[in-house]
Formats: C-alpha cells, sequence, structure tokens
C-alpha cells in the first residue's frame, strides 16, 4: 500500500493512498489518532474523508432535483449507506514535499450518484498540529447533492477513555432511533448526560450522536479539547462550514476493542441529510466547496 510521511516540528503523520486516510498521527512520539496496522484494512473507518456524504442515508435511498436515486447499503446490520463513496477508493497523488500531501480522487459517476465530482485532500503539518483541506468540484454538467466530514478516532494520553476530560462547546444534539441511529429531533444537552460545554469526564456516557447549535468564537472558529488525567490532550478545531459534530466513542462489544478513541468529525449536514436536506451543500456544476479542520497537541 502506497504511504506519504510528512513531518513538521515535533509532529509526523503518514497518510495512504488507499482511501486518503490518516493512517498516523504523532506529536513528540505521542499518538493524537489511533493508528491503524500498515497495509492492512482500514478498521472503523478511522482516518478516512467521508464524502460525498457524512454518516448515514437511510435505506440507501434518496430524492434529488425529482429524481430517485439508491446507493450501495454498506452498514447492513443497521440497512444504511454510509460514510460515502471515495473511502474504498485508491487517491492519487497530486503534489507532495516534507510538511505535505495533496491526493485526489474522481468516483465514476452511478446510477446511484450519477455526478463527476473531484475530492481532493490536503494534508500539512506545522509547528501548530495537522491542518486538511477538503475540496470538491463539480466537473459534471448538473448539480450535485454533497457533505463532507473527516473520521479520526482522537486520542488524548494512556488512561482509559473514561477519565478523559472532553469540552464540547454544542448545545443541541440529534436524537436517533436506538436500532439504526437515524435522526428524530434536536434537543438541547441542558440537563442532559451529552453537556460537555464544561469539562467534564466523560465516563460510561455512550455517544454515537450529532451535536449542533456549536459556540463559534469571534474568529469563526470552534474546538472540542479532550484531555488525559495526567496531563496531555488532544484537541481539534475547524469553521462555521461545519455546522455538525458528530461525537462517538468508539463502543464495541467483546472481544473487539472497546472504546479506544474519540471519533470527533465535523460534519457539513447531519445524518440522512440527502433526505432531509437540512445543511446539504448543492454543489452546482463547475462550483467548488472547501471545508477544514486541524488537530494538535495540548
Amino acid at each position: 500500500m502506497t504511504e506519504y510521511k510528512i513531518q513538521a516540528g515535533e509532529y509526523t503523520a503518514t497518510i495512504t493512498a488507499h482511501a486518503g486516510a490518516l493512517r498516523e498521527l504523532r506529536h513528540r512520539g505521542r499518538d493524537l489518532i489511533v493508528p491503524f496496522p500498515e497495509g492492512g484494512p482500514i478498521p472503523d473507518y478511522r482516518g478516512i474523508v467521508a464524502a460525498p456524504w457524512p454518516n448515514r442515508i437511510a435505506d440507501g435511498r434518496y430524492t434529488f432535483d425529482g429524481a430517485e436515486h439508491e446507493v450501495p447499503v454498506n452498514e447492513t446490520d443497521r440497512g444504511n449507506a454510509l460514510h460515502g463513496l471515495v473511502f474504498p477508493l485508491d487517491w492519487d497523488v497530486e503534489s507532495q514535499d516534507e510538511s505535505s500531501v495533496t491526493l485526489f480522487c474522481t468516483p465514476e459517476p452511478t446510477a446511484g450518484y450519477p455526478h463527476t465530482v473531484r475530492i481532493g485532500v490536503e494534508y500539512r503539518l506545522s509547528g501548530g498540529g495537522l491542518h486538511s483541506r477538503v475540496t470538491a468540484s463539480n466537473l459534471g454538467a448538473g448539480a450535485a447533492p454533497y457533505g463532507v466530514c473527516p473520521h479520526p478516532y482522537l486520542v488524548a494520553g494512556p488512561a482509559p477513555l473514561d477519565e478523559w476530560i472532553l469540552e464540547l462547546p454544542a448545545g443541541e444534539f440529534l436524537e436517533v432511533t436506538p436500532d439504526r441511529l437515524l435522526p428524530k429531533e434536536t434537543r438541547t444537552v441542558e440537563g442532559h448526560g451529552f453537556d460537555f460545554r464544561s469539562p467534564r469526564a466523560i465516563g460510561d456516557t455512550e455517544i454515537d450522536h450529532a451535536f449542533t447549535d456549536i459556540a463559534f468564537d469571534g474568529g469563526g472558529q470552534a474546538r472540542v479539547l479532550v484531555r488525559d488525567p495526567g496531563g496531555t490532550g488532544v484537541g481539534m478545531v475547524w469553521d462555521s462550514t461545519c455546522r455538525w459534530l458528530q461525537i462517538h466513542t468508539a463502543d464495541k462489544q467483546p472481544p473487539a476493542p472497546n472504546r479506544l478513541g474519540l471519533a470527533v468529525e465535523p460534519m457539513t449536514c447531519p445524518p440522512d441529510a440527502f433526505n432531509s436536506g437540512v445543511d446539504l451543500i448543492r454543489l452546482e456544476p463547475g462550483s467548488t466547496h472547501e471545508a477544514s479542520w486541524s488537530i494538535f497537541a495540548t
């Protein structure tokens, strides 16, 4: 499997051509994300770019501009199409230097997604961390539905995830059906176990939900911070292009490894946006959409 290693300051990263995925990110040799083994399959979509939709499409079916479409259901136990079309692909390199690499892919149009959308991802390291930017360009003749998110599992330090301190600046979360994790309605976090606006330990709380009503600062940035009780930590920052944020505590049933990291996924739209239309991007012919985020050590 082709890989690209980049370095800047005290940060190193490894990116795979397969899925354009972030396989490793380290600061002073410490993992900031849950890595996956070289040359093998990517477990749990770790580090991928989820496009042209993030999260789920119920039954893999949706209607756009009056036409019905069906994409493959790959979350078979829940009957959903999960995390888009580009993660199974091998991406080509556009440019590379010591501290950055840019990859791209253009999935073939299908009956389910009859659009020609070129997806590019830039990974760039600096002394301040890893900066990622995803660019989607509509090369086709018709408008295309679109959404995107990254899929890293952050690692605060060596303590169990239950002991990590989470700071999450979101005032609402999307309640979902327990069996299929499909949207029901937004609810306030006030008085709920999902209220992490003030930093506190995650404890035994299980989360696999989208959050919104995100607090962006004066510069238009929002951030999640996760700290280990031993003093290390990791953060993620993004701008208002992503008004939604999926958080997942990576809960698994034995013998699978449980709660290895905290998935933090800034999303341009919520789950099943191809059906609800909520914050769905309409990518017109010849137009380009950009979304960006950064991961850094604390």
